[in-house]
């Protein structure tokens, strides 16, 4: 939907509810929408469906793109001299009702295959040939009261079921292409401190720890820790097996300076 369609609609839905005037027991079409739309002053207590479509337009600010006028065939007119008149729905359309669209008028705020929805003043929902207030309303799109549609010249074009109109739908803003994401830096290569064996409570254990888990020695139970105890002894022992080139012993726990850089690089530093 363009944003100009979007206003209108917004500033039409928000009058569902009002109603005219009374007196005598009748509705009298007294309303505000004549004495608040410049020009149309002199058609207060008429009817005013075509004067409300106006009043929108003009609150919307898109007053150009409407017919400004209390009559619905001048309504009609206007559209199709411009060429802007379809027998399909679109969003933000000025729709026409009875012979020649010359009955009734409102606008359309959505539509599907097999009806019509729009906001129409000086109407009902009882029924009655008498209309009092603004109301939303539903027709059916091949109801032989449904005349036409007149088309706004929205300056980002107008959804239409319209086939001939469809080069005309608003476009959707072409995506931004992403930058990648900023690969993380890997982390470096460090040396083990002397202290770090089996047995201490070192901060270097903690790292070492997460090293094993990471390149798949794990697992280490209670990790991540900062004491050299059995489960990491484990760990490292499981390192030496797969790794014998970095084993001192026949049973070693302990990781030594070159297991350490080894293990290191096996879980992705470099």
């Amino acid at each position: 939907m363009s944003a100009q369609a979007q206003n209108i609609l917004g500033i039409a839905k928000a009058e569902k509810g009002y109603q005219e005037g009374r007196s005598g027991g009748h509705w009298n079409n007294d309303q505000k929408y004549s004495d608040e739309t410049p020009g149309l002053a002199w058609s207060d207590k008429m009817a005013w469906c075509a004067t409300f479509v106006a009043w929108c337009a003009y609150k919307a600010g898109v007053a150009h793109l409407y017919p400004v006028t209390a009559s619905c065939l001048t309504g009609v007119a206007w559209f199709k001299q411009r060429k802007q008149f379809s027998e399909y729905p679109a969003i933000g359309a000025q729709v026409f009702f009875g012979k020649n669209g010359g009955t009734h008028t409102g606008l359309v705020y959505d539509y599907d295959d097999e009806f019509v929805y729009t906001i129409e003043g000086n109407t009902n929902d009882s029924g009655s040939p008498e209309g009092d207030g603004v109301y939303e309303k539903k027709h059916r799109r091949k109801d032989a009261y449904v005349y036409g549609y007149g088309y706004p010249a929205f300056a980002e074009g107008i959804k239409s079921a319209d086939p001939a109109w469809k080069d005309k739908a608003p476009q959707l803003p072409a995506e931004k292409p992403q930058p990648p994401a900023p690969k993380p830096a890997a982390a470096k290569i460090v040396a083990l401190d002397p202290a770090v064996k089996p047995g201490v409570t070192h901060a270097q254990v903690a790292e070492l720890q997460q090293l094993l888990i990471k390149a798949g020695y794990g697992p280490i139970k209670g990790a991540v820790t900062k004491f050299y105890g059995p489960e990491t002894q484990r760990a490292v022992a499981r390192f030496h097996d797969r790794n014998p080139a970095y084993r001192s012993g026949l049973h070693d726990p302990r990781i030594g300076p070159k297991g350490y850089v080894a293990l290191q690089k096996q879980a992705g530093r470099r």
